[in-house]
């Protein structure tokens, strides 16, 4: 046994005892950011959101904090498509240099003529356009792996998704995808404008024009759902909102630790905005909104927008029975009513039918999963690929091993 669980008994009692003891902490802060929204003015917090400098992201308020809505009517008759992936990505060990996206799709007709249409999608990536992204110039590359193929196959759920949505349906449809609309991927570090371009320009802006333009032909609502979101850009409009400078600047008001005469640091001067630090916006909503409820929506404000234009990125809290979702939209869905509403209802029924979690999106992972034994499998196929047609398929020694018990 690789795991010493005796060992590792005595650290989980004492993590537990830790949470126990920051229950209370937690719940005061919560019940101050209720209090700060409650007062809050969200045109005065949106402009000092544009002129402020925070080390934290901090969403656009498009309407007041504390709206609520109740969910509209859900349609009789209605289509749920959802897209999801998985990847085999490059193993620097393996026989050869490849990874695999797989895809996977649902396509679910509720009401008169229910239909359930159930796919998946393999493509193998081995070209060299296709396994690296290069400068025009030509003198310098990103390889597609790693967190950059993770965001490729963003691009690709995202694609499927249009192509699943040029079929023109009479009835309303939700479109989904699992996460963000968000490219997270491409905002962590600094990457030449060529890798963004490709995927963002190239990439996802395109697909979500195509389904932008489906959306004009028929009641189309295009929804990305993140269950359990971890995000606090709400909370942070509230450390905004506490804050006493006008406009707030982090980095000159409320500087790191400064250095002691001592062997050790000073503490940092207390700050009024943490009186809601770790406070997260599901816990806010979770406390405001009642089951099918959504919250205001919001705009995000993450520097990377600056390359999605007309889909610039809106996001809303979804009140379920066990948890609170976030759910995001392109800004002509969101600022569209009817495409908001038929987004809050339809979201809201596919949770209800997949038990807490949206049950197209259920069913498209169930086909674009990958098992440890699929990703054994394909490995074994590439080598015997290479081995038939006399072309080396030996892996490295360390993969070797791993592949085999010695005791």
């Amino acid at each position: 046994m690789s795991l010493d669980l005796s060992q590792a008994l005595a650290q989980i009692s004492d993590m537990a005892e830790r949470l126990t003891e920051g229950r209370k902490e937690h719940a005061e802060r919560l019940a101050h950011a209720i209090q700060t929204l409650g007062k809050a003015d969200p045109e005065h917090l949106a402009r000092k959101a544009a002129s402020s400098r925070t080390t934290w992201l901090v969403a656009a308020p498009t309407e007041g904090l504390e709206r609520s809505y109740p969910p509209p009517p859900c349609p009789p008759d209605y289509a749920a498509i959802a897209t999801d992936g998985s990847h085999i990505d490059v193993d620097p060990h393996g026989a050869a240099r490849c990874y695999l996206i797989n895809i996977g799709s649902a396509v679910l007709r509720y009401g008169a003529s229910p239909e359930a249409v159930l796919q998946s999608q393999p493509n193998l990536c081995a070209d060299e356009e296709e396994m690296a992204l290069l400068d025009p110039e030509g003198s310098r590359e990103e390889r597609v792996e790693g967190a950059l193929l993770g965001v490729k196959r963003a691009v690709e759920e995202c694609r499927a998704l249009a192509d699943l949505c040029r079929s023109p349906l009479a009835i309303p449809t939700i479109a989904l995808l699992d996460g963000s609309l968000i490219l997270w991927g491409l905002t962590g570090k600094a990457l030449p404008d060529y890798v963004r371009e490709a995927f963002l320009e190239k990439g996802l802006v395109k697909a979500l024009d195509t389904l932008k333009e489906a959306s004009k032909t028929r009641p189309l609502a295009l929804a990305s759902y993140i269950s359990r979101p971890r995000s606090t850009e709400v909370v942070n409009l509230l450390r905004l909102a506490l804050c006493p400078h006008e406009p707030a600047n982090c980095d000159r008001f409320c500087p790191g630790p400064r250095p002691s005469t001592g062997s050790g640091q000073r503490p940092p001067k207390p700050r009024e905005c943490d009186a809601v630090a770790g406070v997260q916006d599901r816990d806010l909503f979770a406390a405001l909104l009642k089951a099918g409820e959504r919250s205001a929506t919001f705009a995000s404000r993450s520097r990377i927008m600056s390359y999605y234009g007309e889909h610039e990125v809106r996001f809303f809290y979804l009140r379920l029975e066990d948890e609170v979702a976030r759910v995001e939209l392109p800004r002509w869905a969101a600022e569209d009513e009817g495409l908001l509403g038929l987004a809050h209802a339809l979201v809201l029924d596919q949770c209800r039918r997949g038990r807490g979690y949206p049950a197209a999106l259920a069913e498209a992972h169930e086909q674009a999963v990958l098992t440890g034994a699929d990703r054994e499998a394909f490995w074994h196929l590439v080598e015997a690929a290479l081995a038939e047609r006399g072309l080396p398929a030996a892996t490295s020694a360390k993969s070797q091993a791993k592949r085999t018990r010695w005791i």
